[in-house]
């Protein structure tokens, strides 16, 4: 009886099974511009692909290179990111284009180690945009790779300790095709995606069920381990609204905290809910101001992954301007250009709770 070498008949059937039977189409797939490849990789970052293949043909529609995205104002970057959420990323590729195209001549850089060096890139998205660009042989390591891995090789130490990413890493270079690193790597994502999927895999049509561990131990929903458990807090944010003839207040958020330089209204936030029937939060902020209550919005949620957000939205209108610190009056249809986190802009998209704020 021949004996099968695990690694090879990994390597052998995933490569085949792409050429054969992956058809799972995306926009950047098979693209060799470092440039896009590096915005689809920052943007999938915490972001499902059917959410993010929107974002990128944007991105890629408005800043076609490098070099129109470091030139383009703050703002601008910011709203057209808008939703997608873990802001920091966005952060980091206006910071990383603009170096590249100030420092390296508008060049990505076309070694593992200068991409890694870039702002906001680790080593899978180093690997991902060397093996797809310029064939460079890394093995990507993702949510996907660790699960595939995990299950067909029997794997049960935690993903996410430094022992677990260490071994993992080590085998992913070992199984990398290095004659064609782009592809392979498409492969085991696509695969990952595809037919090893978190919940509901399909080891039925598996072309690696006959010698998957967890297949054939019964295992397949204990792998991959993770070691540690998120620990969520709560936090309530209640956004006062003033208006002022068509103006409002709004300031920038800043940094060390979720949401940085995206814009809100006059925040209250609380530990716990409060009641809004005597509006004493809103009169303890304003004094002495005169005021009109226009409405009350009702509760609205946004799960984040370390945090849940809850609160809701007081529109009042006032007659005389009063100083806020920290805050600036803007026009109102000025709110439609600038980057709100989803929290804010789901309740100015809502027409039954915002009428007539633009």
């Amino acid at each position: 009886m021949k004996v099968v070498d695990p690694k090879k008949n990994f390597v052998s059937k995933l490569i085949k099974w792409n050429k054969n039977e992956n058809f799972r189409q995306m926009p950047w797939k098979g693209e060799k511009d470092p440039y896009k490849i590096w915005l689809s990789e920052i943007i999938l970052q915490q972001t499902r692909v059917d959410q993010g293949v929107a974002y990128y043909n944007k991105f890629v529609k408005t800043f076609p290179m490098v070099s129109d995205l470091a030139k383009a104002p703050e703002t601008r970057v910011f709203k057209l990111w808008e939703g997608l959420g873990y802001y920091t990323r966005c952060k980091n590729l206006i910071a990383t284009a603009s170096h590249i195209h100030k420092n390296l001549n508008g060049q990505f850089p076309d070694q593992y180690q200068d991409i890694l060096a870039l702002k906001g890139i680790g080593p899978y998205t180093a690997a991902a945009i060397g093996s797809f660009a310029f064939n460079l042989p890394h093995a990507v390591v993702d949510g996907n790779v660790f699960r595939v891995l995990s299950r067909y090789f029997g794997i049960e130490v935690p993903i996410d300790n430094t022992e677990g990413k260490k071994i993992f890493s080590t085998l992913a270079n070992e199984l990398l095709d290095k004659k064609q690193p782009g592809i392979y790597n498409q492969s085991i994502m696509d695969f990952g995606a595809i037919i090893c999927k978190p919940q509901l895999p399909l080891c039925g049509n598996c072309v690696l069920n006959e010698h998957c561990t967890a297949f054939l131990k019964g295992m397949v929903h204990q792998l991959p381990v993770k070691e540690k458990s998120i620990i969520k807090t709560s936090r309530w944010f209640y956004y006062l609204v003033v208006e002022m003839d068509d103006e409002v207040y709004v300031r920038k958020r800043g940094v060390k905290d979720i949401w940085e330089n995206l814009y809100e209204f006059i925040l209250i936030e609380t530990k716990d809910a409060i009641l809004l029937e005597n509006l004493a939060p809103v009169k303890e902020l304003l004094g002495n101001t005169v005021f009109d209550l226009l409405q009350i919005s009702p509760i609205y949620k946004q799960l984040l992954t370390h945090q849940t957000i809850r609160g809701q939205f007081i529109r009042i209108k006032i007659k005389d301007r009063i100083e806020l610190k920290g805050y600036e009056i803007v026009r109102k249809r000025a709110l439609q250009k600038l980057p709100f986190p989803k929290y804010i802009s789901n309740y100015l998209k809502d027409k039954n709770v915002s009428l007539n704020l633009f």
